[in-house]
């Protein structure tokens, strides 16, 4: 058991699921504290207005994700696509998390407890 704050994700660009070894203050074993869901709108008029659209929702969908990771002092991060990447240019953007240590993988579809092994195995627990 380590007493460093540790948190996985799994996510592609419909949803993320965030698991954490901690409660912002104690230590303990993963669990799964939460899903986050990328809520596109649709039907729009114009290009620029979807992309605007587009740039927003993601941002709404990161924001999510970020109010679940708070304390956290490293971060794994799976998933299909660049997805990935575009969260952890977001979080190091944010005074927050400028200095969270974040690994970066890839993964097809995950459950729950497929992440909770995954996250187990990439902090060696």
């Amino acid at each position: 058991m380590t007493n460093k704050k540790l948190a996985g994700i799994w996510l592609d660009t419909e949803k993320a699921i965030i698991a954490k070894n901690h409660d912002g203050q104690e230590t303990s074993e993963f669990t799964v504290c939460g899903t986050a869901k990328h809520e596109k709108q649709h039907g729009n008029s114009s290009e620029n207005t979807a992309n605007n659209s587009e740039i927003t929702t993601k941002t709404k969908f990161f924001k999510e994700i970020d109010k679940m990771l708070e304390n956290t002092e490293e971060l794994y991060i799976t998933g299909p696509g660049t997805v990935q990447e575009e969260l952890k240019s977001y979080l190091l953007d944010t005074a927050q998390f400028k200095n969270l240590k974040i690994s970066l993988d890839t993964a097809q579809q995950m459950g729950e407890n497929q992440l909770l092994d995954a996250v187990n195995s990439h902090f060696g627990l």
